[in-house]
C-alpha cells in the first residue's frame, strides 16, 4: 500500500517497492511477471502500479539516449536571477530544449539541464532564449563530456 508522510511524500510497503524495482528493471514487464516475482496477482499488481501511476508516485516512461538520436549536446546551466523564481523556471519550462529544472540554493537559483542538436544550438538556446527571459542575470553552462551513471533506483531505498 501506498501512504501519505507528514512531509507529504509517499511511504511505500514492501510490495510497491518491490514492484518498482520490477519496473524499473523492464518498465514492459507483464503484470503477470510482476506478479510471480512479488507474490501477488497481476490483478492486484496491476491495481497497486495503477494506484502509483495515479497518486504522481510512479511515471512508467521510455527512456532515450539523446546522443543516440542525433543531439550532440547536453549541458547543466546554472541560472542566477533577479524576482519571482518560479516565474523564470515557467519560461525556462517552455523551451523545448530545456528536460529538467530545479530550484536550488547556493549559488544559482535555478539549475537547468537542456539537450542541443549542435554547439550552435546550444549557443542560441543561452544567448538568444535563455538569456532573454526577463529576470535572468547570469549563466553558467557546464557541458556534459561523457555521461558516468544515470540511475532511477532511488525510488525502492
Amino acid at each position: 500500500m501506498t501512504t501519505r508522510k507528514r512531509n507529504g511524500g509517499a511511504h511505500l510497503d514492501e510490495v510497491n517497492k518491490l514492484i518498482i524495482e520490477q519496473l524499473q528493471q523492464d518498465g514492459r514487464r507483464s503484470y503477470a511477471a510482476i506478479g510471480k516475482e512479488v507474490g501477488l496477482s497481476e490483478a492486484a499488481v496491476r491495481q497497486r502500479v495503477q494506484r502509483l501511476v495515479d497518486s504522481g508516485v510512479m511515471q512508467v516512461v521510455a527512456v532515450t539516449d539523446p546522443l543516440e538520436l542525433g543531439f550532440a549536446r547536453q549541458a547543466m546551466i546554472g541560472v542566477r536571477t533577479s524576482g519571482p523564481i518560479e516565474g523564470i523556471a515557467d519560461e525556462l519550462g517552455k523551451l523545448d530544449e530545456v528536460d529538467y529544472i530545479v530550484i536550488t540554493a547556493g549559488s544559482y537559483d535555478l539549475l537547468v539541464e537542456v539537450v542541443a542538436e549542435s554547439d550552435e544550438a546550444l549557443l542560441n538556446l543561452v544567448s538568444s532564449k535563455i538569456r532573454a527571459i526577463e529576470g535572468v542575470v547570469s549563466t553558467e553552462t557546464f557541458m556534459y563530456l561523457h555521461l558516468h551513471k544515470q540511475t532511477y533506483a532511488w525510488g525502492v531505498r
